[in-house]
């Protein structure tokens, strides 16, 4: 992958997306327009004879839509990406986090602007880096793939000696926290709605803490994200409001655009939920360094922290306080990581006190609190 261009299928059923999207890749480093397709049906029979790596996938589209593309290319080319570009709607962010579900690498927004060179400027800027993310994530993953030491889920010494103090998890052992915890967060990005897809119906409904997530998504797809899951899941999933008080066996989801944090309610009674506009951090909107920050003021040493795939270091700041007050870190794998830039990152700093891949973190975040 370094030494080759990253081969590129826009498929939309609008010309004028076809269109700038095609443009959009001839200009980028690195990559080239194997092909355009105006429905999903044209698209599959195109995977076969241009052969791209990834595609620019529309939801709504005639004959054979995107969701039903991304299911059958998971048996006919599963190794094949695709990032979904959607409709900024209720409907759109509902079939978005369908996609996701499905495997799609990441999404972006069509735009609503009325002058078209500012809908194409808004899109490259989107599309550039997760792009480029993809490439990066394609290249790791052969990469883990030839490697021994990847598929024993094993670890080099090198990083034995860097992470000294940090458990591998596998079926034999296991590390318990000196504490048992009072509340689960998790911090997570690209390849999230998967990931949480796979781990938190294995939570079960009696788990007696409350987990707060942030994923890192933009409004209307946070909520439609946590009616999925809640439809999946054994305890209650549903996205935060300004106020709600923390509960446990119930899962809240930072609202998409918005900054969410813990405060005590009035009486001191309880803890409550803080929907604020405060800037992004770490380019986050919601950023889960934000939420981590009062999460160890209001619950030290009693708290499980998760950080699991994404790119950047959003979060690991947070851990960190969150360390210093007895909290137990669960990182996700690399090898289960659509992108390991989060959770590498907290392993380098020395805090996390546990990685384990995606079929394992529910059982390992389970372990903290029983």
């Amino acid at each position: 992958m370094a030494n080759s261009q990253l081969r590129i299928l826009v498929v939309d059923d609008t010309v004028v997306y076809r269109t700038i999207l095609g443009n959009i890749v001839t200009e980028l480093p690195n990559v080239e327009l194997a092909g355009v397709a105006h429905n999903g049906r044209i698209a599959m029979s195109k995977i076969i004879s241009l052969k791209p790596d990834l595609l620019l996938l529309d939801i709504e589209m005639p004959e054979m839509n995107g969701l039903e593309v991304l299911a059958e290319m998971r048996s006919q080319a599963p190794h094949v990406g695709a990032i979904v570009v959607s409709m900024l709607t209720n409907e759109g962010g509902a079939m978005t986090i369908k996609a996701l579900e499905l495997g799609a690498f990441d999404f972006i927004c069509k735009p609503q602007h009325n002058d078209i060179n500012k809908n194409r400027k808004t899109i490259k800027n989107a599309l550039a880096p997760m792009i480029k993310s993809f490439a990066r994530m394609r290249e790791m993953k052969s990469i883990l793939e030839k490697s021994s030491f990847a598929s024993n889920n094993a670890i080099s010494n090198k990083k034995q000696q860097n992470f000294a103090g940090t458990f591998h998890c596998n079926d034999s052992m296991t590390v318990f926290p000196d504490k048992k915890s009072e509340i689960v967060a998790i911090g997570i990005s690209t390849g999230g709605p998967k990931a949480l897809t796979r781990i938190m119906p294995e939570i079960p409904y009696n788990l007696g803490v409350p987990i707060l997530i942030v994923q890192h998504m933009p409004p209307i797809f946070t909520k439609a994200l946590a009616n999925s899951l809640d439809s999946k899941c054994s305890i209650k999933v549903k996205e935060a409001q300004d106020g709600e008080i923390i509960q446990s066996n119930t899962a809240l989801i930072a609202p998409g655009g918005k900054q969410m944090k813990i405060v005590s309610s009035i009486d001191g009674k309880h803890n409550m939920i803080k929907i604020v506009d405060d800037p992004p951090e770490n380019s986050c909107k919601p950023s889960a360094d934000y939420l981590f920050r009062s999460i160890a003021d209001h619950y030290a040493g009693r708290v499980t922290g998760v950080i699991m795939t994404g790119m950047g270091s959003d979060g690991t700041n947070g851990l960190k306080l969150m360390k210093q007050n007895g909290a137990f870190i669960i990182a996700q794998d690399e090898k289960t990581s659509v992108i390991y830039g989060m959770p590498k990152k907290a392993i380098e700093a020395g805090i996390v006190d546990v990685v384990a891949p995606l079929d394992k973190m529910a059982k390992e975040i389970c372990r903290t609190i029983r």
